[in-house]
Parts: structure tokens; sequence; C-alpha cells
């Protein structure tokens, strides 16, 4: 209450004591005091023994003495009483002990009580005037979270002291009301004579780190300078961390090396300012450093452990974090609650569960920060329900109440629709808890929703967001942009737009996903305008999200310019444009971004290291992708599950079946994945009986066939003509696993069929499918009906094809081929004549042999290498010995109206043929012979093959545009059935 006196001085008088907390009569307490004595002292008569006597220590005398006793035993409401109803014994005495149950409130949080003792200093001028009284009544204000008490305390006093600005300017500080701690000392700088201390200064730097205000802190720093306490260890501490968190390591650093005099706070606070900006290869040599100082007061100490610790959970740098945790252990700072929890949140983040769990476990003082490290952790690797399981432990435990944090740490993990029951859970828990008044858990809830495909539950939870700030658009558009809906994702960026609220760069970045996702090159590039208008360029999200966009919509040329202007790369932009070349089918250049990276100093990290390995995969190139092996096992990648499972599925597809196998065998954690990459290479190698033992050994092993094991074996089916077989996987996987099958399932199945001649049946299979049937459908039905001869299914399958992808140049020479191998020429013209009408040329059929590490390309019929005569004469040395064990040139291969010789010329020039010739004059002793086709290899080619491996003795392989043919002493691994 406020009241004006004659005078006109404003008044304060706090708030009334509760009329059932009245003091009594000083007459009736004595009486009572009286009769408690006596009840005493009969109690102590009784006690006393008539062998031993046993006396208690005396009882405090003083007043301040008595109070404080009171005040440790927390019976904070007797000490006010005794108090109040205490004789006279002198203001000193009485000051005293006021303080003290000021301090005691305080140190409680009890605003009430501490409210009431205001009263009693209120009641008297002596002690009102009291500076170490008042100072500790604004103490006591702040430490109860009441500032507006404090302030009105202090506006009140008609003199202030330092020590009375430095309680308010802390108070604020500590409060993180950083405006005002500022606002308070410039008020004392300018409207006082006071000189600010070492006291003062730090908490006023504290708040302008708070508030990132740089240029504040700086004229901090002078006045420091200025007032003499340049030197003063304290403000240069806080110095150094004001200049760390505002990102001005350079300044932070110089603060300490000119430093006349350090203690361990300056070195764990400079450490700190390093982990603050990510330099923490500097951050671990500061700690090496201070460690070689040999004076005791550098010894670590719990702020130490928790600086570094840290730092070696975000770098994964395992060694260095045991190395602290013996360092803590050897110094008996294990059992400090905060280094036991850093020590758990390291491990954990270093993938060493199983050590965080045991330390976890040792705890016996766990409190939510433990409990939020070790769930955090577990949720970081995958385990939700290990996680879940952990969260419905932590509140069985007394006293421990999951937060914000440990929502934010679980909600991440939930990927997929899987997880549902989970996401809905912890919403349930967030509502019940009232959690949700945090902004950052509505964004959460709404990514998780949206990732397991509840796009309306994250719509309500937006809906239901009072304030919708920018983060909250961003979650919404990010969970469209980035699971299903774009459009639905540009909608609500127009809307925030229009709503007046500016997008930041994760707006931008989410929009761009879902442009890239649309394949939307047209608005990708007006964001790309409004990226550079808006200074966004530099922003490395913004960057790998325009990296995507431009590779999503297959514009590699314009994406290696933005990639190249890139100032600072990083692993992911390397990344993304590694991946994006072989993503557009420019395996080459992919292989060769990666060397540029080696070349430059980048260390490749796994992705980009799988991305070669897919690269070798695609290009056939066995030697590159056993030079990037070596690399994977000199670095320690090959541990990886993942990227085990790509150099198994590298050696399959450039048919070394054998050395994929050792590998799988090899493998300590065989996950689903690494079974189908082993599965789907045997199928495109034509083994189709190994397929099928893998497929009931993984069964055996208790694992679940996914779609892509089915598709796996099927191809497998479907190229050994396995037929009975394939069919059979293919009702296991809807009836006995209830996989869906994909429009890739039903293709394998269809062109199945169409191989061993049962078009009827491919094409009903085509026309019941679920879905619309593609080109490639179509046109493997085709291919069939040309094998089969069956003009008239060919022909209705010539309409639809066309008619859905017109286009196509490979489906108007799969229409001539099925017309001339009829000797339909007429039909041939036809079909030739329309490509010129629309300006399509038929690709010309190539192969390409790996010699020495160099690639060479052969194109049917062209002579243009200097070794091309060299290679006619070996191959027509190669016929004359093959035409010696049965080998008739098969005329009918070649779909042209010429004569016979013209034919047979055209033959001997076939691409392949150039190759394997190549292959066998290059190379000498028992060397595989490998050879790479960019089409189907033609039926007079295949059996050329199978005869020269005979008469060489060497195995020759061959992988045209379906399969790989092994070709050993005369015969196919295809069995003839490709």
């Amino acid at each position: 209450m406020v009241l004006t006196a004659p005078n006109s001085t404003l008044i304060y008088l706090p708030p009334p004591i509760p009329p059932h907390r009245h003091p009594q009569t000083s007459t009736t307490i004595r009486a009572q005091l009286k009769q408690q004595q006596r009840s005493n002292r009969a109690v102590a008569s009784l006690s006393v023994s008539s062998s031993h006597v046993s006396l208690p220590p005396p009882p405090p005398t003083s007043l301040p003495q008595r109070l404080g006793a009171l005040c440790a035993q927390g019976s904070l409401d007797e000490a006010l009483h005794l108090l109040l109803v205490a004789e006279p014994a002198g203001l000193p005495p009485l000051a005293d002990g006021v303080g003290l149950l000021l301090q005691a409130c305080g140190a409680r949080g009890d605003l009430e009580l501490g409210r009431r003792v205001h009263g009693v200093v209120a009641s008297s001028e002596g002690l009102m005037s009291n500076p170490v009284l008042t100072t500790r009544l604004l103490t006591m204000y702040f430490a109860c979270g009441s500032p507006s008490d404090a302030r009105r305390v202090f506006d009140a006093l008609p003199r202030r002291n330092l020590f009375q600005w430095n309680a308010m300017i802390s108070g604020y500080a500590r409060n993180e009301l950083f405006v005002e701690a500022v606002d308070t000392f410039l008020l004392l700088m300018s409207a006082t004579e006071l000189r600010p201390d070492n006291f003062t200064l730090p908490c006023v730097l504290k708040s302008c780190a708070g508030l990132s205000n740089m240029s504040t802190g700086e004229a901090v720093h002078g006045v420091a300078v200025k007032l003499g306490l340049g030197s003063d260890t304290f403000v240069n501490n806080s110095l150094i961390s004001m200049y760390g968190k505002c990102g001005y390591v350079d300044e932070a650093a110089h603060v300490f090396d000119t430093m006349p005099e350090r203690n361990l706070v300056s070195w764990n606070t400079m450490m700190s300012a390093f982990s603050d900006n990510a330099l923490l290869q500097d951050g671990f040599d500061l700690f090496k450093e201070m460690l070689s100082v040999d004076e005791e007061s550098m010894r670590p100490d719990d702020a130490t452990a928790v600086t570094v610790l840290p730092m070696c959970a975000v770098d994964g740098w395992l060694e260095m974090g045991r190395v602290v945790h013996g360092m803590s252990v050897k110094l008996d700072l294990d059992h400090e609650l905060r280094v036991s929890n850093a020590l758990v949140d390291m491990y954990a983040k270093c993938s060493c569960l199983s050590d965080a769990q045991l330390l976890f476990g040792h705890n016996q003082q766990r409190n939510v920060v433990s409990w939020n490290a070790m769930i955090g952790g577990v949720a970081r690797n995958g385990d939700v329900d290990g996680a879940f399981d952990l969260l419905r432990e932590m509140q069985s435990e007394e006293g421990i109440k999951a937060n914000e944090v440990t929502v934010l740490n679980v909600l991440p993990a939930c990927l997929g629709p899987s997880e549902l029951q989970h996401v809905k859970e912890l919403h349930a828990y967030v509502i019940r808890n009232g959690l949700q008044t945090n902004d950052l858990v509505p964004n959460a809830l709404m990514a998780a929703y949206a990732k397991c495909g509840l796009l309306d539950s994250a719509d309500n939870i937006f809906k239901d967001v009072e304030i919708k700030t920018v983060s909250a658009w961003n979650a919404l558009i990010g969970g469209y942009a980035q699971n299903g809906d774009p459009n639905k994702a540009i909608e609500l960026f127009l809307r925030m737009s229009s709503s007046g609220l500016e997008p930041d760069w994760f707006s931008v970045g989410s929009l761009l996903l879902a442009c890239a996702h649309l394949q939307d090159l047209l608005n990708g590039r007006s964001l790309h305008g409004y990226v550079l208008r808006n200074g966004l360029e530099k922003d490395s999200f913004i960057l790998i999200s325009l990296l995507s966009l431009y590779i999503q919509c297959g514009r590699s040329q314009e994406a290696r310019l933005l990639f190249d202007a890139m100032e600072d790369k990083d692993s992911v932009s390397w990344n993304a444009m590694i991946a994006g070349y072989l993503q557009n089918g420019l395996a080459q250049e992919s292989l060769q971004l990666f060397r540029q990276m080696q070349h430059e100093g980048y260390e490749p990290s796994i992705i980009a290291t799988t991305s070669v390995f897919m690269a070798c995969a695609e290009l056939s190139a066995l030697p590159l992708g056993q030079e990037a092996h070596c690399y994977a096992l000199k670095v320690g990648f090959t541990a990886d599950t993942f990227l085990g499972s790509s150099i198994i599925d590298m050696y399959a597809k450039c048919g070394s079946i054998e050395h994929a196998r050792t590998l799988f065998d090899n493998l300590k954690d065989k996950d689903a994945v690494s079974w189908t990459v082993m599965i789907t290479g045997y199928g495109i190698n034509g083994y189709g009986s190994e397929a099928i033992d893998l497929y009931n050994e993984m069964e055996g092993h208790g694992l679940k066939p996914d779609a892509f094991t089915y598709l796996g074996i099927l191809m497998a089916c479907n190229h050994a003509g396995l037929v009975e077989e394939g069919l059979r996987y293919f009702e296991y996987m809807k009836n006995k696993h209830s996989l869906e099958p994909k429009l890739e399932h039903y293709a394998c199945v269809a062109d199945m069929l169409g191989r061993v001649g049962k078009l009827a049946e491919a094409a009903r299979i085509i026309e019941d499918m679920p879905e619309e049937p593609d080109g490639r459908i179509w046109s493997g039905l085709l291919a069939a009906c040309r094998t089969h001869g069956d003009i008239c299914l060919g022909e209705r399958v010539i309409e639809k094809l066309l008619e859905l992808e017109p286009d196509k140049a490979e489906h108007y020479v799969l229409a001539s081929n099925l017309y001339a191998s009829s000797g339909r020429w007429d039909g041939v013209r036809r079909i030739r004549n329309r490509m010129k009408e629309i300006g399509l040329q038929k690709d010309p059929g190539f192969s390409w042999i790996d010699v020495g590490g160099r690639v060479f390309d052969f194109v049917s019929g062209d002579n243009r290498l200097p070794e091309s005569d060299e290679i006619h004469r070996m191959w027509c040395s190669l016929e004359e010995k093959i035409r010696g064990i049965g080998y008739i040139p098969d005329t009918s291969s070649v779909l042209h109206e010429k004569g016979e010789e013209e034919k047979l010329k055209i033959l001997r020039g076939h691409s392949e043929k150039q190759a394997i010739s190549f292959g066998l004059l290059k190379t000498s002793g028992n060397k595989k012979i490998r050879v790479c086709k960019n089409i189907r290899i033609c039926r007079d080619c295949h059996n050329a093959a199978k005869l020269v491996s005979k008469v060489v003795g060497r195995e020759i392989i061959v992988r045209d545009n379906k399969r790989f043919h092994h070709f050993r002493d005369g015969w196919c691994s295809c069995g003839d059935f490709w």
C-alpha cells in the first residue's frame, strides 16, 4: 500500500499481516512462556538417571542465535513469532535477527513470510534506515521471484548506497530481466556519483550477454578499464563470458590472454566460450593446456568437467570423454550430480548407451536432468519403445516429473505411423500437465504428427495455438512439406505471409523443399530470387535446400554452379551434390566430385562413401569399387550396417557375386536390408535357387521380409524362369505378410509370365492392378510379344504405350522390332516415319569395358578406335573357332531389311563383340572379362559369348540393362532364359 504523507513524500507500507497471524499481547505471551518453562523443567527432571546424566547442549541465549537456530531448522513461522514477542534488546541484535530471517525467506522462496518480515522492518524507523537490512530486503524479494516488490522498496529509499544498487542489478540479472538490469546500471551511472565495483560490472556484463548486446558490453568493458578494474579477475571472467556468448571469440581470447592473473573460473569460462561457438578443437587444446599448469588452484573442478564433457558429446570424441571420466573419478568429482549427468549425456551422444545406462543406474541422487539425459540418449539411438519405458519408470520415481525437455527429447524419435500411439500418449501427458504453454512443445507435436501421417492432428494443434509465431507456422509448413502434401505447404506459406509475419530461413527452406518434391522449378527459382534479395544465401540450410531443389528438378548444372559458389562447403553440401549427380544418372560425375572432395582436404563421410559405392554399382566399375572398399576399411566405415550393405550391393551389381556373398557372411549384424541386398544380388545375377535358399534362411532367423525383399525374390524367380515359385511368393507377400504389392511387384510378375509365353495371364495381371500401369510394365509386355511373336496383342500394347508416353524413343524402337521380327516391314517404316515426324532418335547400342583403370566405349558398327582393325581380326579369329564347335550366326537378330551378307557384317560389329575382343586383346591369364551394355544383349551375341568363353577358357561377364550374364565354359548363368 502507498500513502501520501503530509509533506507529500510517498511512503511504502507492506501488506498487513493476516488477522490470524497478529501477534499476541505481551502479557499473554509471557504467561505462556513461563508455563512452557515449567513444563520443560518437569520433563527434564523425569529424564535424569541416578547413575549417569546426559545434558543437552545449552540453548542459544541471544536473539540472533535463537532466530538463527529456528531458521536453520526451517521453522520460519516460529522464528517470526519469536521476533515479534521478544523483549527489546537493543536495535543491533534485532536488526541481526531480522537479517537472518530475511535471508532464510529468500533461501526458501517464502514470499508471504518475507512480506510479513518486511512489515516488521517498515514499522521501525531504525530498521528501515539500516542499509544492510534494506539490502537484504531487496535480495529477499528477488530471490522469491518478486522483482516488482524489490523495485518498490528501492524507489522508496531516501538514500541509496552502492550495495543497494548492486542488489537491484544482480537481482534483475538473476531473474533474467536483463533490460531492467542494464537500465538500472545506466541510471546508477547517470544519476549518482557512486562508482561501480567488481560486483556491479559482472552482473551488467551477464545481462549484456543475455541480450546478445555486444555494443553495451563493449561500453561496460570501457567503463571497467576507466575505473581501474581492467585487471580484476572477476570482471575479466565476466568479459570473457559476455564476448563468448555474443559470438566474439577473438575478443574473449584477447581478454583471457592479457589477464594479469587467471583463476580456474577463467579457464572454464574460456573453454565454455569455445564450446558455445563450436570451436571444439580450440576448447580441447585449452583444456590440455590447463592440465599442464602445475598449480593446486588450477585443479579441475566440477565446472571444468561439465564444460568439457558436452564438447566431447558434440564432437563424438569418445576417447576424450573417457579421459575426462577418469579425471573425474580421480578427483572425486563423479559423485557430483551435474558431473554424473554430463557423463551420462556424453556416453549417450557418443552411442555408448551401455556405459550411459551403467552410470545412470548407479546414480542414487537422480534428478529430472539425469532422466532427460538418459531418455534423450535412448531416443536419439532410435529405441522409441526403450525411451517410453524409461519415461514411465521416471514417472514412478518419487519427486521426479517429466518436463518440457523430456517431451522434446522423445518426440523427434517418433518418425513414422508405427509411433502414432506413442505421440498420442505424449500429447495427452502434455495437456494433463499444462506443458503446451511452452512454444517448442506444440511445435514438436505438430512435427511428430506430420511424420506419423496425421496432418489433420497437426492442423488441430496449430489452431489451438493462441499466438501463432513464425516458429509455429514453420512447424506446420515443414510438416506438410516433408510428409506428402507440398501444395498445402505452399498455401500455408502464403497465409503466413498475408498475416503480416516475415518468413525466416526455416520458412524459406521448407518451401524450397516443397518445390523440390513437386519439381516446381518456376516457383523454386522465384524463391531463389527472394533468398538473394534478402541476404539469406549465406545460410547453410537455405543453400542445401536450393541444391536439393535443382537436383530434384534434374538441373544438375545449375546445382553445380550453386555448389561451386559456396564459400564454406561442409560435409552436408558435398554429400548432397555427390548424391545429386547419382540421382540424375551422372554416376561418373559423382565419382569425380568424390575425388575432388578428397583432393581439397575434406574427409568423406559415411554418406558420401555410400554414394560412391552406389555410383560404382551403377557403372559396374569394379576396380573403383574395390578402391572405395579399401578406403572404407582404412577409415573404419565398414562397421556401419548400411554402408556394409552398399558394399555388398556394389559387388553384386559389378557381377562379383562371390565377393558379395563373402562380405555378407562376414557381417556381424545382419538386418533385413543386408538380407534383401544379397537376395536381390543373386536375382540380378541369375542365381534364382540361391536367392530362394537365402530367403528361407532369412525367415529362419526370425527376420520379416518387407516389400523390397519380395521385389528381390520376384526378380530372382523372373530371371531364373522360376514362374511357379515366383507366383507363390507373390501370394505370400499379400496373404502371409499382409504387404500390398506396388507397381514394381506387378511389373515383375507380368514380365515373368511374359517371358515364358503366358501373355494372356500377363495382360490380365496388368489390367487387374489396383494402380494405373506405367510405361515400364507395358514395354515389358511388348518385349514379350516380340519374343513370342504375338503381333495381335503387341499392337494393342503399342497403342497404349505410345498413348501413355509418346515422347520416349525406346517405345518406338520396341514397336519397330516387333514388326521387324515378323517381317512386317511396312509397319517398321510407319513407326520410323512417326519417330522422324516428332523428332525422336534411337539411342545407339553401346558397350564399355574397364581395362587398367580406363574405360573404353564401343558403339555398334563404329571403327574409330586405333585398335579397330586389330579388334576386327580378333573377332574373325574367335568366330572361326566357335563355328567349329557349333556357332551359327543368328541373322534374325538384325532387325533391318538387309541381305544375309550385310546382316552378317552388322552382327560382327555389335558393340559387345567389340568389347569382348578388346578385353581379350588387352588382358591375359585367367582374368575375367567384364562388359557392360546399355540395352539388352541380342540372341546372337549371347550364343557367341557362351562359345567364346569355352574356346578361350575364361569367364566373360556381360551386364545389360536387365541383368548379368556369367558365361563359363560354354554356358550362361541365365540358363538361356532372359
